[in-house]
Formats: C-alpha cells, sequence, structure tokens
C-alpha cells in the first residue's frame, strides 16, 4: 500500500490488519512518520516525534506479530499523546518552558495503559501553554495551525492532537479536557473527541490545570476508533484517589446496536441561542438525522444553566493559579503573556466566589441528573463558531459584534466541565468556507457506551468525519 492509502486507513482498520498481518506496524509508522516529516513544518502539531524510539518499538511489534503474539487491541499502531502527559524518559513539557526540562521518571497511567494494549508512540503534541488556552498558540514551541486552512487556528488546548489526527499523522491522539480542549479542537479539526466522566480515567501523570475537572480521552477520526482507544485507558487506577471504582464495559461491543426508541434532550433557549447560522443549521441537521434513524428528541428547561459561563471561568481561574502559585512568584517572564495574566487574574478571586462557583456545579449537576429521567443523550453544538484566524482573541458570532473568545468558547462545553458529565463530539458539517462543525452528545455519568453508540450510529449514515483536509493528502 502507498503512504497515502495506509494513512486513510481508520483506527480500527489499522489495527484489523495488523492482527491479521496484512500490514505491518512498520509501515504504519513510516507512514506516519513520513507524514509528519511533509507537512508539520506548516502545522507544528508536535512538540516532540519519536522518530528513533517509535521506529524500534514498530519494528519489535513486528516481530511479535509474525511470531504469533499480540499484545493488546492497539498492536503496533500509531498514536500520539498531548506533551502534558508523561512518558517516561522523555521531556514533557507541558507546553511551557518552565517544564523545557523535565523528564518524567515514569510513565503516566494512560502512558502505561496504551503501550500495554500495544500502540506505538509516535510523538507529543503541541498544546496551548499548560493547557490554561484555547488557541494553541504557544509562545515556546509555535503556533499550532488548522489543517484545513493554516492561517486558521486548531482550538485547543489540545489543538496539537486534533490537527495531528485530522492530518493523519497518527492514527489517534490522547488530549486533556478541563473546559473543553478535547471536544474544541475535535470540532475545529474535524475529528472525534470524547470526554469522559470525571473519574472514569486516571490523571496521574498527567500535568494539571484545574484538578476538579480535568481528564483525559481520546481524539481520532471515527467513534468507533475513539471507542476502542476508550476500551484501553478506561478504568480505576489504584494509584489515583481521584479515579471512581465504577465498573467498565467493552465500549465497541453496542456500537452496532443501533438508537431506536432513544431519546435527545435540546434546551433550546441556551444551545440555539447564540450560534454562527452554519453552526445553527449544521446541528439542527445532526438532530433530523437522529431523528430519522429512530431516535426522539423533546425541549427540556435547565433552569439555572446561564450561569455557566461565569462558573466556569471562575474554577477555571482558580484552581490553576493554586497549582501555578511557587512558579508564577519565581519565574513569572518564563510564562506567555496570556497564561501569566490569566493565573495573575486568578488569584484575585475572593474565596466566596469560588465557593458560590462549586456550588453552582452542585446545582447545575442535579438539573441534568433530573433532567436524564426523561432523556438519554442531550445534543448541542460543540461550540457557537467555526475556526477563526490565528492570533484572534475576540469572535463574530451574531449581528457582526466582536465578542471575547474565551468566553464564547466555553458556551456549550462547560455544561460537561462543570457537571462532569460525559461528552462526545462527532463531526456534523462544514460551513461556507469549508471549516469543520461539531456536534455534542452529553451523557448520564458513566455512560459513556451510550454517548458512543448514538455517535456511531450517526456517523454510519453520514460522511462529514470522512472528509480530509488537502493538507492531509499526498502533495496538499
Amino acid at each position: 500500500m502507498t503512504d497515502e492509502a495506509v494513512l486513510e486507513l481508520s483506527l480500527v482498520e489499522a489495527a484489523r490488519l495488523v492482527g491479521t498481518k496484512e500490514i505491518s506496524p512498520v509501515e504504519l509508522t513510516e507512514a506516519c512518520l513520513h507524514r509528519i516529516h511533509e507537512v508539520d513544518d506548516r502545522l507544528r502539531a508536535y512538540i516532540s516525534v519519536y522518530e528513533k524510539e517509535a521506529m524500534q518499538v514498530a519494528r519489535a511489534a513486528e516481530q511479535m506479530i509474525q511470531a504469533g503474539h499480540r499484545l493488546g487491541p492497539l498492536h503496533g499502531v500509531p498514536i500520539a499523546l498531548k506533551d502534558n502527559i508523561a512518558v517516561a524518559g522523555a521531556v514533557t513539557t507541558a507546553g511551557s518552558k518552565i517544564l523545557a526540562d523535565w523528564v518524567p521518571g515514569e510513565d503516566a497511567a494512560v502512558t502505561e495503559r496504551l503501550k500495554g494494549a500495544g500502540a506505538v508512540i509516535v510523538g507529543k503534541t503541541n498544546m496551548h501553554e499548560f493547557a490554561w488556552g484555547a488557541t494553541t498558540d504557544n509562545p515556546h514551541y509555535g503556533t499550532c495551525r488548522n489543517p484545513w486552512d493554516t492561517d486558521r487556528f486548531p482550538a485547543g488546548s489540545s489543538g496539537g492532537s486534533g490537527a495531528a489526527v485530522a492530518a493523519r499523522t497518527c492514527f489517534g491522539a490522547l488530549g486533556t479536557d478541563t473546559g473543553g480542549s478535547i471536544r474544541l479542537p475535535s470540532a475545529i479539526n474535524g475529528v472525534t473527541g470524547l470526554r469522559p466522566t470525571v473519574g472514569r480515567v486516571s490523571n496521574r501523570g498527567v500535568i494539571p490545570l484545574a484538578w476538579s475537572m480535568d481528564t483525559v480521552g481520546p481524539m481520532a477520526r471515527t467513534v468507533a476508533d475513539c471507542a476502542l482507544m476508550f476500551n484501553a485507558i478506561a478504568g480505576h487506577d489504584p494509584r489515583d484517589q481521584s479515579t471512581a471504582p465504577v465498573p467498565t464495559v467493552d465500549y465497541t461491543a453496542d456500537l452496532d446496536s443501533g438508537v431506536e426508541g432513544l431519546r435527545i434532550g435540546v434546551v433550546p433557549d441556551y444551545f440555539f441561542a447564540h450560534l454562527q447560522p452554519a453552526v445553527a443549521t449544521a446541528v439542527h441537521d445532526a438532530i433530523e438525522t437522529l431523528r430519522g434513524i429512530g431516535m426522539t428528541s423533546r425541549d427540556v428547561s435547565i433552569a439555572n444553566i446561564h450561569g455557566l459561563i461565569s462558573a466556569q471561568l471562575t474554577v477555571e481561574s482558580c484552581e490553576p493559579s493554586a497549582y501555578h502559585q511557587y512558579w508564577l512568584r519565581e519565574r513569572p517572564g518564563d510564562y506567555g503573556d496570556d497564561v501569566r495574566t490569566l493565573l495573575e487574574l486568578g488569584e484575585l478571586h475572593p474565596a466566596t466566589h469560588y465557593i458560590q462557583a462549586q456550588r453552582y456545579r452542585s446545582l447545575l449537576r442535579s438539573e441534568f441528573l433530573d433532567a436524564f429521567k426523561s432523556v438519554d443523550v442531550f445534543v448541542c453544538p460543540t461550540l457557537p463558531f467555526t475556526a477563526t484566524a490565528v492570533g484572534a482573541t475576540n469572535v463574530v458570532i451574531e449581528d457582526g459584534v466582536e465578542e471575547d473568545m474565551l468566553g464564547a468558547i466555553m458556551q456549550f462545553t462547560g455544561v460537561s466541565s462543570l457537571t462532569g458529565l460525559p461528552a462526545l463530539a462527532v463531526p456534523c458539517g462544514f460551513d461556507a468556507d469549508g471549516m469543520p462543525i461539531g456536534v455534542q452528545l452529553i451523557g448520564r455519568p458513566f455512560d459513556e457506551a451510550t454517548l458512543l453508540r448514538v455517535g456511531a450510529a450517526y456517523q454510519r449514515v453520514t460522511e462529514h468525519h470522512k472528509a480530509a483536509p488537502k493538507l492531509a493528502t499526498a502533495g496538499g
């Protein structure tokens, strides 16, 4: 197979072909590394590329397959990790100057689990510094760009992971999500991303942003790809007290079960109140598509949803500032200007603001849990606009009025971030400029299986997730 044909395989297809010896881990890894060399000077999706190490692992994986030994379902498949996820013996920067020379002594829990499933780690992806931002405009390692249009941003903070998957430089990637950092770049780059329930995946060995909202999740081209990756990383970690001792399931088992009779919830006065027209149309069409394959929908009232952005900005200001307190005093000049400003602002919040925000989170979660008595998933946009120009800090959503991007970008992702609920971002269309749009599915606690089932059903009858940016093709 040519490199281009290899890279058009989904993760699930690549893993299956390795298992049947129809393709080798060496072929997969070489194809990814070649694509990185071809495009990453334009994308800056990677901070580190493990060319030598990845090829050593791929050759060993090939020998194991030839000997009839398969480590797990990801055996020989190239995967990338966001650079705030520890890899033993390799620099893990969290996109920062402060950790530019930090070499962890052991793998993060999710790294261990991916390796145990047989994955080949090809590199560490670019990110907004310390994950505190939504653009991946990184002053230390370069501005990451969107493979659909390199003059546009890839969102963040896991922008490198989203761009890397969309550009076919890896078959899947891990991101982290606090305020939306898996779902935002998934939508903006036209890939699929899962934010798990808080406590479903271990954060051990991951540089934190805001402890009470942080989680790790998969990003890939399809729902089935994400489910296969999620199987590898989900589950209780005895060394991480924040993980929940809740049993996992095989998240690939019910992907073909259909969605007949499942119920969609929509909060019309919030989910469709402030959107670019193309986003509104694409998400409405997605809901109609789901209705057309057997789901029903109903309007739901969430009385206190309109306080969401304020509460999220409060929590996501205070908790990072607590973590960075020492470095902010000892090495303030080593932060990028935007992150340093946000960390300094976080120290100005009174304790009462933080406590009230946490009380609001409990209220919002209880309202959603009550609503889940009558619906199975909520469906809403992932964010209210499509990719903006690199370097932009404001965005126009309605009536030509500019507004701050950071607040607007949290409008819908904040639901899951504050409540701890799982959410899945799935491609659902394109705007007039050909930039991707994403729809977000929100589910009950620890019910990622239903989200994946709905997302897989949607992708069986749509083609949005199959589209590739020109940069992801030979000569692009």
